[in-house]
């Protein structure tokens, strides 16, 4: 067997959102109803992060996040602290199959830039605290500004000037973070899941939107903002078919994109989710030719909260290993546990327990 995994992607890794805590929703609430202070939430938000990170430790996980404990959302909260981006009361919310998120959205409303963002010091508290421990940032991928937002006339009339634009702020971002400590970058992209989904696909075009198109684009935008890195940056990404209460917006198997996510975008590794058939099989992994690409198998679903047959895990990284050698897999949940601060339907203990199996199985697997 191979031997454990020195920088990320880890063996054991996890996508990076975890359940908000009582604590900090009961602060929340008492936030907008005025009752305590913007401080004394990030207080109580502190304490709670700390708790969680311990926890991480001691599971045996050697990244760790912030279980993006300070966020509403784990891609506006971002996005909407970029210049030139505002947030605003949507009309409704994002559909998935049983439920829809509550009413957000965002719109470019001039020219994109990243200056002073207050992510920046959310990471650093993270580091502060991360000890030897690898501290991870996730944040949204830039195609999710341009899937999920609009963009007004009098910010943007040229296509290729926005994307241009939106390369250029994420590469500032990317140093902006690396500078402040970070090593473990994790780009969230839901984009890539829907060119997978002919039903999507269809919306798209509906929207007047071209979907081959926006495998250009977005491809060529991401490589732009994640150009000319520091040797010791790892960046990775998350590509999900939609995570809010337990349920789910796309299907469909990773071809459509598998040939411009594993030969041409210039990523580190890649977190994918196959915990259900939804996923389709392994066979898109056949395009994975970089000896040093990572690819983690999120096979431990992050939507319930029992336990998946460990012999059941290992015979599926077997199939796995049939197309990418074992050495270049890992094993993670195949999303995080609250992509919104809803969260989805298990237990605080239950997401641990989801944790520490995914480090006891990786342990067995990578000795």
């Amino acid at each position: 067997m191979t031997k454990t995994q020195l920088q990320p992607p880890f063996r054991a890794d996890h996508v990076g959102s975890l359940l908000r805590s009582d604590a900090v929703k009961r602060a929340r609430i008492q936030k907008a109803s005025g009752e305590i202070t913007a401080d004394k939430l990030r207080d109580i938000e502190n304490k709670e992060i700390e708790r969680i990170v311990q926890k991480q430790k001691e599971i045996g996980l050697q990244s760790i996040t912030d279980g993006e404990f300070r966020r509403a959302f784990w891609h506006f909260d971002f996005l909407e602290h970029l210049v030139g981006v505002e947030g605003y009361n949507a009309e409704h919310g994002i559909q998935f199959k049983q439920h829809q998120a509550k009413s957000h959205g965002i719109k470019v409303v001039g020219k994109l830039d990243f200056t002073d963002h207050p992510m920046i010091d959310d990471y650093k508290f993270l580091h502060s605290i991360a000890g030897d421990h690898t501290a991870k940032m996730t944040i949204p991928s830039p195609s999710m500004l341009h899937f999920r937002g609009t963009i007004e006339e009098s910010a943007y009339q040229n296509q290729d000037e926005f994307f241009h634009d939106l390369g250029r702020t994420y590469k500032k971002a990317i140093e902006s973070f690396y500078d402040a400590g970070c090593r473990y970058l994790q780009l969230d992209d839901t984009a890539w899941a829907y060119l997978c989904s002919d039903e999507q696909k269809e919306q798209l075009k509906a929207r007047g939107l071209n979907p081959e198109e926006l495998q250009t684009f977005y491809a060529r935008t991401i490589n732009e903002a994640v150009a000319d890195r520091p040797a010791d940056l790892k960046i990775t990404m998350h590509i999900c078919r939609g995570n809010f209460r337990s349920t789910w917006i796309s299907s469909g198997g990773y071809e459509p994109v598998a040939e411009t996510l594993f030969d041409e975008l210039n990523i580190d590794g890649y977190f994918l989710e196959y915990d259900s058939d939804r996923a389709g099989g392994f066979e898109p992994l056949r395009f994975v030719k970089r000896k040093d690409l990572q690819i983690v198998l999120g096979l431990i679903t992050s939507k319930f909260g029992e336990l998946e047959d460990p012999d059941d895990v290992k015979r599926r990284i077997d199939e796995a290993s049939r197309f990418v050698p074992i050495n270049q897999l890992c094993l993670s949940p195949q999303c995080g546990f609250a992509s919104t601060e809803e969260g989805n339907l298990l237990t605080e203990q239950q997401q641990w327990d989801k944790l520490r199996h995914v480090v006891e199985i990786a342990h067995n697997i990578w000795k």
